[in-house]
């Protein structure tokens, strides 16, 4: 028996907390075979990003190919696309019908507030690649920049899934790891489906070790997809994995910043 397989596109974190390497992680942790396609090269580790190296948007469509045109990809998750052009090419793929499954992570800004994405991509996100994905997941900092409007409670963030639905996608997360102001002592991700609201809750964990969640979750989400299961149990599949990888790495202390998840139950 073949295991299912899913692709990511996006970059890669030399630190290897984030990105490529988080979502491979949380492929083979969910017992999903993972491919690649690098959007970017990072210098990056647990404190921040020193520098990014994107890579020609041709050469990006050649990975994708590589993998599509041999492998049975079942799921595909977005990360960081870092340009406009790389941003419409992989929408192009998506309306020709050649990425399954689709998962779109719009990465922004990394945990240390590094900007990963031009300007200019912003537009082709929700123009272009939005109509085209199952699901978006961004973090309520980068559903504030897609939408032009302030998160600050609960009510905000259903008011956002509900604004990101509308720009096409079958369905939206507004993801809680910046926590609203009356989240309490939770971390509460909004989920728009198409007919309605509603919301996945977990505890929070007081910890600095949080680089690479939402790369996790997104790439969580995929695998589940890729597994057979439908959008909500892999929502609440997704969350559960995150919750219990960031439990397991609170008390590490890999680097001197936002340090990683544990992907694999070390702990």
């Amino acid at each position: 028996m073949n295991p299912p397989v899913a692709l990511t596109i996006a970059g890669s974190d030399s630190g290897g907390g984030a990105g490529i390497q988080a979502d491979l992680k949380t492929f083979a942790a969910l017992r999903v075979f993972g491919t690649s396609a690098i959007t970017a090269l990072t210098a990056q580790n647990t404190t921040g990003v020193r520098g990014v190296h994107a890579a020609p948007t041709e050469f990006v469509v050649a990975q994708i190919a590589a993998v599509l045109d041999d492998l049975p990809v079942r799921a595909v998750k977005t990360g960081m696309l870092a340009t406009a052009a790389t941003v419409e090419a992989v929408a192009a793929l998506a309306v020709a019908g050649r990425l399954p499954h689709l998962v779109v992570d719009p990465v922004m800004v990394s945990s240390s507030g590094d900007r990963l994405l031009e300007p200019a991509a912003e537009a082709a996100y929700r123009d272009k690649l939005f109509p085209h994905a199952a699901v978006v997941t961004p973090n309520r900092r980068e559903a504030e920049v897609l939408l032009g409007t302030a998160i600050r409670t609960r009510a905000d963030q259903h008011a956002a899934a509900r604004a990101l639905g509308d720009l096409g996608a079958a369905a939206a997360v507004v993801k809680g790891g910046h926590p609203t102001d009356d989240a309490g002592n939770h971390a509460v991700d909004v989920v728009w489906d198409g007919t309605g609201t509603y919301e996945l809750t977990g505890p929070w964990v007081d910890t600095p070790n949080t680089h690479g969640t939402g790369c996790s979750f997104a790439a969580a989400t995929a695998a589940l997809l890729a597994q057979g299961d439908d959008l909500r149990t892999a929502l609440a599949g997704a969350k559960a994995f995150v919750a219990r990888a960031v439990a397991g790495g609170a008390r590490w202390r890999l680097g001197a910043g936002h340090g990683p998840l544990d992907h694999f139950g070390w702990a």
